[in-house]
């Protein structure tokens, strides 16, 4: 599988007080702002405090990792004997994505970016 980047993704009770702990006391860079949500850089990696989408009754942390192509991803896991927890779909906000979870129940979301969604815009010249 190849992955292209990661994050974590927490889904705080208060998104706006964790918001401000990471940017405010932990002084973290914003890497993107979206409609309830932000991603901060964290050295290499990245954390999201995502406002949206309630936790499943398990745990509030997901990983994400964005590959080149989630149906082949889903394949090359399944091959491996890694449960899908959720088929490959495409979410209202336009990116595919398809769940699995490690040994522990923790969420990974395999996501795919297609070439039309708006995260591949170049907003250099704007």
């Amino acid at each position: 599988m190849d992955v292209l980047a990661s994050r974590t993704i927490l889904r705080p009770r208060d998104p706006a007080v964790t918001t401000a702990f990471y940017r405010d006391r932990l002084r973290l860079g914003i890497f993107r702002e979206y409609p309830g949500g932000v991603v901060f850089f964290a050295g290499q990696g990245l954390i999201e405090v995502a406002g949206h989408g309630e936790p499943d009754g398990g745990s509030t942390t997901t990983i994400l990792l964005q590959v080149r192509d989630v149906h082949a991803a889903r394949t090359e896991l399944a091959d491996a004997g890694v449960a899908i927890v959720r088929e490959p779909r495409t979410e209202a906000w336009g990116l595919i994505e398809m769940w699995i979870a490690d040994p522990d129940g923790t969420r990974i979301v395999l996501v795919e970016v297609p070439p039309n969604h708006p995260q591949r815009r170049d907003s250099r010249g704007e």
